[in-house]
């Protein structure tokens, strides 16, 4: 007959057995929430420079572990990876050993002391000469093998997703690095990082709902920044003739796979420079990120069972084509219609139209829907119409349009890049026919650092968290934030 399973505990159980052997370690002298371990290598680090014969100092949580007589084996690991650990009761003694098995559970922290050896099994090993309890996990970890399958908790927990998925992992470490890399690439380039305030009394610099709030000491209502694209163009106007800033935006819209309220902006501008200059700098950091990170150009996007959904080809040189050129792909009698024709024509083609919906906002709509979103490969997408880049220079043959680059890849907008607005004459212009009505929307302050003079310049934004989806093969926008906003619970 098979031996019957043990019962499993409830979680109240599991929580109690948990503080039972709490309070077994305080009796036992020792401290269940310890203090500082200096240590000689992290875990992961250690097992990839591996040297035979090391003495070393570890510190960890413990992943796994399986008891073997006289002797446990046990993973510790933290976010550099793991590392295997050999104790045996014949090196620390019968009590400490003792105590190891029956007080210290698998997520506990603790510290090791002893060498490095390879197992019979070939295993890279730490052979344990004395072992730290450091702090006490008073709840267990989520199952090995199935990891954090509640999206809910894997966002709201994001701490369980890290410690128990290695690709959660690997996206936020490789994450890190893009960034530290994005500002070396820059620097070297002579670009200058600055700093532009995150509350200001006008939101500007795109057209997107603020979020709101007060400051006290000024006894005035702010907004959190939409954009920090007109505080830095005070600076081209104040003689910086390179720059660039990597901070948050907040607009307060919609929630989807793509779009967070929060989000993280590279936007840069540079003096005497326009759009193509600017194209050719977004191209080549890139491209320079892929080589770095994913391994070369061909960038593979796959489903949870390691299948290849997707290959975005990155070799250069990207395309590049116009934004009437592109629709006219779309339907080569676009343009002949009345704004009547084109609402009818986009409702033929499946695009979903508002009743109030101006002329350009019909094509622009259609433009979403049938040239960005099956569009998976790069694609400069230029000269769209000046209505939807109010900051942006007019094209010298044909003011209806402006000098721009929309850059798409993988069915979404990753970077704008103008050529940009310095006549402040026309730069009022368009924002008050942006602002409509509301005129306190109007940036009285930028306008007069536009009439002291700024140079001509070209001017990029980045969405760095679409870049990182698109380079990491991530599902979903929330997969590359470490702490999504969500709903509190009730």
């Amino acid at each position: 007959m098979q031996p019957t399973p043990a019962p499993e505990h409830t979680e109240s159980e599991l929580l109690q057995i948990r503080r039972e052997k709490l309070d077994g370690q305080v009796k036992a002298g020792l401290n269940p929430f310890g203090a500082r371990f200096d240590t000689t290598h992290q875990p992961g680090a250690l097992k990839t420079d591996f040297t035979e014969g090391l003495e070393v100092r570890v510190a960890g949580r413990i992943l796994s572990r399986r008891e073997m007589g006289k002797a446990t084996f046990f993973d510790l690991g933290d976010i550099s990876g793991r590392m295997q650990c050999y104790l045996s009761k014949g090196d620390v003694g019968d009590e400490a050993y003792v105590q190891f098995n029956q007080l210290v559970d698998i997520g506990d922290f603790v510290g090791v002391e002893g060498f490095t050896f390879i197992t019979k099994r070939g295993e890279r090993s730490i052979h344990i000469k004395k072992l730290t309890p450091l702090s006490k996990a008073l709840r267990p970890l989520p199952d090995k093998w199935h990891g954090v399958a509640d999206k809910e908790i894997k966002y709201r927990q994001r701490y369980l997703d890290l410690i128990s998925n290695d690709r959660s992992r690997e996206i936020f470490v490789t994450r890190s690095k893009m960034i530290a890399a994005i500002r070396s690439y820059m620097q070297e380039r002579g670009f200058l990082e600055v700093e532009t305030p995150m509350m200001q009394d006008v939101p500007g610099g795109a057209a997107a709902k603020p979020f709101e709030t007060f400051f006290h000491a000024l006894n005035q209502p702010m907004f959190l920044r939409i954009a920090p694209e007109l505080f830095l163009k005070r600076l081209l106007v104040a003689g910086f003739t390179q720059i660039f800033e990597l901070n948050r935006n907040f607009r307060n819209e919609g929630m989807s796979r793509r779009h967070n309220p929060e989000f993280t902006m590279l936007e840069a501008y540079w003096a005497y420079a326009d759009f193509e200059k600017m194209a050719d700098l977004v191209e080549g950091m890139v491209c320079h990120l892929a080589e770095t990170f994913c391994g070369g150009l061909k960038i593979e996007h796959k489903d949870e069972d390691g299948n290849v959904t997707r290959t975005i080809n990155l070799e250069r040189p990207w395309r590049r084509a116009r934004y009437t050129d592109l629709l006219k792909g779309v339907d080569p009698k676009w343009y002949e219609y009345t704004p009547e024709q084109r609402k009818a024509r986009a409702a033929e083609l499946g695009v979903e139209i508002g009743p109030n919906f101006e002329d350009y906002e019909v094509t622009q709509h259609v433009f979403e829907r049938l040239v960005e979103a099956p569009q998976f490969d790069p694609l400069y997408v230029t000269h769209c119409p000046k209505e939807l880049v109010p900051l942006a220079k007019q094209n010298a043959e044909d003011d209806s349009i402006v000098d721009v680059y929309e850059l798409i890849i993988n069915g979404q907008e990753i970077s704008p890049g103008y050529s940009e607005l310095n006549d402040p004459i026309v730069q009022r212009q368009r924002l008050e026919h942006q602002a409509g009505e509301e005129t306190q929307k109007i940036d009285e302050e930028f306008i007069l650092a536009l009439e002291h003079g700024m140079p001509p310049a070209g001017g990029i934004g980045i969405g760095i968290d679409r870049l990182i989806m698109m380079l990491t093969g991530a599902e979903g926008i929330r997969d590359v934030v470490l702490f999504p906003q969500l709903k509190k619970k009730a």
